[in-house]
């Protein structure tokens, strides 16, 4: 799905739950979607400050909060570093550096069934799960800094 799709999908979203669309928020989707990097909010409000000067990290941080109540956006905490938000697409995993922190998105389709799986096997009623990655990722290799083993 395209990032246009990704939007528009947002974007109905938000007019389905009756959440009013303001430029902002319409910005702080768009960037969410084109970034594969997991923003915190401070950098989600360093990227578009220049768009809304009279934007503060506390809109950002109210607007996520809106977007994660209705499901469009996930928080991520991994450790005490602040939190990472991403936005919600079909199931991906992540694939963590252990050395710098940087997280990836990675799809594997196949993990859709752990869900009904489980559900079968339990009886619970599944909500969600989530699946974590742990490594060193190209680039701290290339530095070789030793991975710390668990």
């Amino acid at each position: 799905m395209s990032d246009n799709e990704q939007l528009k999908e947002a974007l109905d979203m938000l007019k389905k739950t009756g959440i009013r669309i303001t430029p902002q928020r319409h910005a702080i989707l768009e960037y969410l979607i084109s970034s594969m990097s997991h923003p915190t909010a401070d950098e989600i409000y360093k990227a578009l400050e220049g768009k809304f000067p009279n934007m503060s990290v506390a809109t950002v941080y109210n607007n996520l909060r809106v977007f994660k109540e209705i499901g469009l956006v996930k928080e991520l905490t991994y450790g005490d570093s602040s939190s990472r938000f991403d936005f919600v697409t079909s199931n991906h995993y992540h694939v963590i550096c252990e050395e710098c922190g940087k997280i990836v998105d990675f799809h594997y389709p196949a993990l859709d069934e752990v869900e009904q799986l489980a559900a079968h096997v339990t009886g619970f009623k599944v909500d969600h799960h989530r699946m974590e990655v742990y490594g060193v990722c190209p680039d701290c290799q290339k530095s070789g800094a030793p991975a710390h083993s668990h």
